[in-house]
């Protein structure tokens, strides 16, 4: 108790006051709103037309997050054309009138054309004529294509250097995102301002394609059925359950334009809009600036939405949905949306239920090794709310006993069979979490998106930690007994072949001119507009860090917390399982182990209390040993922590469990789609013998006895390693309680030698294939370029730029936006963890597997013949020195950046050269680089996908085709 006093005491100094009101500000020319005790000290304004905007400053680094939020989503779709809202989002990134177009009078008809051509195709039946009207529409956007000039949007973003260009559509929003370094505050607002004003429906036929490919991705979701599945149960009426956001594959075939333009037309006007920002800038200014771009939009009547009132759910509403991943289920509950007391009650039982430490199903199933995996989730929308819990089974185990040991924990909470202190630590943690979260614009920004698009004020919204503070226990019974009963969703997900597969038909479509080397007038004048440059602040190590040592000559890494009383500590080995493949196993037994003083959950409890928490991680090459939290109560922390890596006791029973666990986790791993294609990477890269494969046989892990995993945790810090802390205690102070605390032997033992695996040549025309149930086809490409050397750090960077990494390399520009081959596709020369390891150039596509031939066709015409284009390459520099002038290396990255050096062989920050080189580089040392690194290299080539829809005679052009067992991938 004694430590939860000692939290409550400094979480009641950072959050102030309980008592928050609202008050409006009127002295300046833009009158905003500000709320009491507001962590952020946020501004709310809301202008003439409607528009609101929140502002946040937030000075650690010259750059800001910005999000423009839309409040309407997938649910404000027409329910006879549903996906628009994700429609509309994608194509808000294709231009105007004004830029993505090289004459906009030529291009208007032909795109007037396309739009009437798609209502006549929508409405018609027959399917000789529908390819017939298909056949136009392809024809007819081949010709508006050459007009059109592709990806400005994202060419602009890239030269002003904006990192994270994105966008999302959900139920009740649409968000588009940005992060722009603090300089381009009025170029990004002029490029937003003109992009919401006026979006044109280019490029829709083959954007419309990568909506398919997007939907065929999550056909092969498993997780997205089950979900899918969970809303249509909670809400049979609600759109929240009656539309999916991709939409529906008979609403995808027949799209129309027009009524994607007439939901812009609805939604989008700045009534309904919101504009967040969080980082360095002067909000007065700010406010200027918005105005003056967006003042001039004219508000609009928002449709009413009246959400379907739901009847009661009286009994369990089951279904079952198939796929070829593992076996799991999740059963959820419904309650009132955002603005409810319900709400608020909802997000405290989630939070005794799971909460990653000391919740009911942490402590009850998984530690107690009841279930494999197991945990809550509340999701807090608009409208409706709702609880999950989900969880998968241990070998063995019915999907039904799962659900009625996640049920039994409901039941404890209306029994009130859950400690009395817990609530308490459960608002405290939350104060902490948010304080960690609120140090990062992200999180900042993201707050305001929340509370707009879910129709909270400000100080509602900041006021939910105060509200659950004062939830009792009795509250909580009280309302688990009244709405927790028989009144549940419940998705079974089994391992099998779906019945209802299905997958959208590739229609056929004529590559569009994408017209690369061309730039609007508008562009132009973006760039024209130049900004007083950011001086770049690169770190010295010899200043930014302290290096010191404490007991038993062990090398302490120090930089201090300056912003708050939260502490990073960690003790690192440079070995791992490489070296040792029992580690993992060693470091999973101990979230099952006591002290000869405190049991299992006595432990994790304590931690809960004390708002710290502690992990261990075992790489293939480093043992990372954390703990985190709240700095008053670190030096009882660092004791727990000592103890229980010192006195750790056996717990066979838990051991016994863990090795069946692991016995049923490897053969889930055959089961899961991202497990197989990680395994099949690293086959392509090591072959049957890799870091990946690396690790116990049955037999070994069978055999395998708690004295053994013991003697590898006690010894863990009694190997040499080093000591990271990133914290608010002075040096002397740290080193103190560090040497009082730590337990250490009188003489460190040396490491073990570091194991390496030989990377596969992938000069010998090898294509690998694992055959696996899946709409798509996923396909990477690797070719081996040597080790690691800084002098070609900065050419290597600007190339990743220009040619596949994100959306204005021409890699996605080519393979998505001309010829509508992907959803997701990327190339990179990779940088290896230190000068021992091998690069690599590494191609993905990721396609419907009826594409496969145009696919690979289209990613090898990349690496053969560069497309070389001025107007991209200015971009990708640009972006480049700005990112880097704007870019802050703070915290405990100071400490892991200087370690990455070291192991580099380098003794300064490597952004110096990156910047200094890559502003003397021309497309001419790009073309070198393709030239001599790329074009035609040996590749060898990793297939994931359903051998009966691949075309493995197109295949054996590239190489010998070998069908790989999943044995053969896994080593088991």
């Amino acid at each position: 108790m004694k430590h939860i006093l000692l939290l409550i005491s400094y979480l009641f100094i950072i959050s102030g006051s309980v008592q928050s009101q609202t008050h409006t500000i009127t002295t300046g020319k833009y009158p905003y709103q500000i709320v009491d005790n507001d962590p952020l000290n946020a501004r709310i304004y809301k202008l003439d037309n409607g528009l609101t905007v929140f502002l946040t400053v937030n000075k650690k680094e010259p750059r800001i997050q910005t999000f423009i939020a839309v409040r309407a989503g997938s649910k404000n779709d027409p329910s006879d054309a549903t996906g628009l809202a994700h429609y509309l989002e994608h194509m808000l990134f294709k231009g105007t009138d004004k830029y993505g177009s090289l004459d906009f009078s030529k291009e208007e008809p032909l795109i007037n054309e396309i739009i009437r051509l798609f209502e006549i195709y929508r409405v018609t039946t027959n399917e000789s004529d529908r390819k017939s009207i298909y056949s136009q529409i392809d024809s007819v956007s081949k010709i508006a294509s050459t007009y059109a000039i592709a990806n400005e949007y994202d060419r602009m973003m890239s030269y002003i250097g904006a990192r994270g260009t994105n966008a999302y559509t959900s139920n009740e929003q649409t968000v588009y995102t940005n992060e722009i370094p603090s300089n381009q505050i009025e170029n990004w607002l002029t490029i937003e301002a003109e992009r919401f004003r006026n979006p044109v429906m280019r490029l829709f036929h083959t954007e419309l394609e990568v909506v398919y490919e997007e939907k065929n991705r999550s056909l092969d979701n498993d997780a997205s059925k089950l979900w899918d599945a969970l809303s249509r149960g909670l809400f049979p009426k609600h759109q929240y359950g009656t539309q999916t956001t991709i939409g529906t594959i008979e609403d995808l075939k027949n799209p129309s334009i027009q009524k994607v333009i007439g939901y812009y037309h609805q939604y989008y006007v700045p009534n309904n809009m919101a504009i967040s920002m969080s980082g360095d800038f002067n909000p007065d200014q700010v406010i200027e600036i918005i105005a003056s771009k967006f003042g001039a939009f004219k508000p609009g009547v928002i449709p009413e939405f009246v959400p379907a009132v739901e009847d009661p759910i009286l009994s369990p509403v089951e279904f079952t949905v198939y796929g070829p991943n593992p076996e799991s289920l999740a059963l959820a509950y419904r309650f009132d949306g955002a603005n409810s007391r319900e709400a608020d009650l909802l997000s405290m039982i989630d939070m005794i239920l799971s909460n990653s430490a000391a919740g009911l199903i942490d402590i009850n199933l998984n530690q107690d090794q009841k279930i494999l995996e197991g945990n809550s989730y509340a999701r807090i929308m608009k409208d409706y709310s709702y609880l999950s819990l989900s969880g998968s089974p241990r070998e063995g185990q019915s999907l039904n006993e799962v659900k009625d040991l996640l049920l039994e924990q409901i039941e404890k909470i209306k029994t009130g069979n859950f400690p009395d202190w817990l609530p308490e630590a459960i608002v405290n943690n939350m104060k902490l979490r948010e304080l960690r979260s609120f140090q990062n614009n992200g999180s900042r920004a993201h707050a305001f998106v929340s509370a707009f698009t879910s129709g909270q004020d400000w100080e509602y919204y900041i006021g939910k930690i105060n509200r659950l503070a004062k939830i009792t226990k009795q509250d909580i019974i009280n309302f688990a007994n009244e709405k927790f009963g028989n009144n549940y969703v419940v998705v079974y997900k089994r391992t099998g072949e779906d019945p209802n597969k299905i997958q959208i038909e590739k229609p056929q479509i004529t590559p569009v001119e994408i017209n690369r080397t061309e730039q609007s007038e508008f562009v132009q004048d973006i760039k024209n507009n130049v900004s007083d440059p950011i001086e770049p602040v690169f770190l010295d190590f010899s200043k930014d860090l302290t290096k010191t040592k404490m007991k038993n000559d062990i090398d302490v890494y120090y930089v201090r917390n300056n912003n708050n009383e939260l502490f990073e500590l960690y003790y690192v080995l440079d070995m791992g399982s490489n070296e040792d493949k029992r580690l993992p196993l060693a470091l999973d037994y101990l979230e099952y182990l006591g002290t000869s003083e405190l049991s299992p959950s006595e432990i994790s409890r304590e931690f809960y209390k004390l708002g710290c928490s502690f992990s261990v991680n075992s790489s293939n090459e480093q043992v990372y040993v954390s703990l985190t939290g709240l700095n008053n109560n670190f030096v009882p922390a660092l004791n727990l922590f000592e103890k229980l890596l010192t006195d750790a006791q056996p717990n066979d029973s838990a051991l016994s469990n863990l090795k069946k666990d692991i016995f049923k986790i490897r053969a889930d791993n055959k089961l899961s789609k991202n497990v197989i294609q990680s395994m099949l990477l690293a086959y392509g890269q090591y072959g049957p013998i890799s870091p990946a494969t690396n690790i116990l046989s049955d037999n070994e892990l069978r055999n395998i006895t708690s004295s053994e995993l013991l003697e590898i945790i006690k010894s863990l810090t009694s190997y040499v390693h080093d000591v990271y802390y990133f914290g608010p205690v002075e040096v002397p102070q740290l080193l103190s309680d560090l040497n009082r605390e730590k337990i250490l032997p009188e003489t460190l033992k040396p490491l073990t030698e570091k194991v390496i695996f030989q990377t596969a040549p992938t000069n010998r025309g090898k294509v690998y294939v694992v055959n696996y149930d899946m709409v798509q086809a996923e396909i990477f490409l690797l070719s081996q370029k040597g080790l690691y050397n800084k002098d070609e750090v900065p050419i290597i960077q600007l190339f990743n730029d220009y040619f596949g990494s994100g959306m204005s390399s021409v890699t996605f520009q080519e393979l998505r936006e001309s010829q509508a081959l992907a959803y997701s596709t990327y190339a990179y020369v990779s940088t290896p963890s230190d000068n021992e390891k091998e690069r690599f150039f590494i191609a993905y596509i990721g396609t419907q597997a009826d594409k496969l031939p145009e696919a690979l066709k289209g990613m090898m015409g990349l690496m053969n013949n560069l497309p070389e284009s001025q107007s991209s390459f200015i971009p990708a520099q640009q972006g480049i020195i700005s990112s880097i002038q704007s870019q802050r290396i703070r915290d405990a990255e100071i400490i892991f950046n200087y370690v990455n050096a070291q192991r580099h062989g380098l003794d300064y920050d490597i952004r110096r050269d990156i910047y200094e080189q890559v502003q003397k580089m021309t497309l001419d040392d790009i073309k070198r680089f393709h030239e001599n690194f790329i074009r035609n290299s040996s590749f060898t080539m990793v297939v994931l996908g359903d051998k009966s829809k691949l075309n493995i005679t197109e295949l054996q052009k590239y190489g010998d085709v070998e069908f790989l067992e999943l044995e053969d991938i896994f080593g088991y």
